[in-house]
């Protein structure tokens, strides 16, 4: 493909970014405040886009503009694209500020492990300024923070990266799912209440087969994009989930959550503290590093 083949198959960059501001508020007056334009001017810019793509992103309902089925299918396709770029534009505009780490972090690990432990660190370096981001797991590609705290497997090019938290996943659900639906006295008995799953359906699975269950109704139940939404669910007592045991450890010490039995499995992923492995951490990124490693790594 030439340039000019090239040329004519991008989408007209303007109207998309229109399009992902009118998605993201909800409205045309709200998106037309963020550009500095018109109302018509993003009006003009959606009809642009949906010729473009010769789909119907909006129709019209009342006075007010809403996305069609289609219109929300591509908002989910490019709204991470514009986090990435949002990011990256405040990374290098804020790079030239003195003695600062970025770093990004699954929001389980850093809500429930990382900052309640960080006034420690920040004690002992006052002066170090710390820009703390949501690592996005579905493009680690695109993250330009200094360290990042990853979910999976352990391995993305370009990174070099050291296990933190055990793969190993456990049962839990809140007290007052325990009062109202226990005692939970076997995993046979588990298998038939309220499952909620993280990110998939396939771990339960490999817990009732450990546990010696067979035909567990293992796949239904709600599922949650990440950690963090497991987490609350669960302490909300919509249902029993399987959760790594460091970093729900604060809430079954306070009696919120309670570990139903000592099964835990490795479901084959871990929480990773990576940096890029073809540059060199300043003096603060690896002070960093070294106290995730010496205070925060699950041993």
């Amino acid at each position: 493909m030439n340039n000019l083949e090239q040329l004519a198959n991008d989408p007209p960059l303007r109207a998309v970014r229109t399009f992902e501001a009118f998605a993201r508020h909800g409205g045309v007056n709200a998106a037309a405040r963020e550009l500095d334009v018109s109302p018509s001017a993003v009006s003009h810019q959606l009809h642009l886009l949906e010729s473009f793509l010769q789909q119907p992103l909006t129709l019209r309902q009342g006075r007010n503009l809403i996305l069609t089925d289609e219109g929300r299918e591509y908002y989910r396709a490019i709204r991470s694209a514009f986090a990435v770029l949002r990011s990256a534009t405040e990374h290098v505009r804020e790079k030239s500020a003195t003695r600062q780490v970025t770093i990004s972090l699954i929001p389980l690990f850093g809500i429930n492990l990382f900052i309640p432990r960080l006034a420690e660190f920040l004690g002992a370096n006052p002066e170090l300024d710390i820009n703390i981001t949501y690592a996005n797991h579905r493009s680690y590609p695109s993250d330009a923070a200094d360290l990042s705290i990853r979910f999976g497997t352990g391995h993305w090019p370009g990174y070099h990266s050291e296990p933190l938290i055990s793969g190993a996943v456990s049962a839990y659900c809140s007290r007052e799912f325990l009062q109202r639906h226990g005692p939970i006295e076997s995993p046979e008995a588990l298998s038939r209440l309220p499952l909620l799953h993280d990110e998939e359906r396939g771990t339960w699975s490999q817990w009732f087969q450990a546990a010696g269950v067979q035909h567990a109704n293992a796949l239904n139940g709600l599922l949650l994009e990440d950690g963090q939404l497991a987490l609350t669910a669960t302490l909300t007592g919509l249902g029993c989930a399987l959760l790594r045991e460091p970093l729900v450890a604060p809430h079954v010490i306070t009696g919120e959550l309670v570990k139903l039995f000592d099964l835990g499995v490795d479901d084959g992923r871990q929480y990773y503290l990576c940096r890029r492995s073809g540059s060199e951490l300043s003096t603060d990124g690896a002070r960093l590093h070294e106290w995730i490693r010496q205070r925060l790594m699950s041993h």
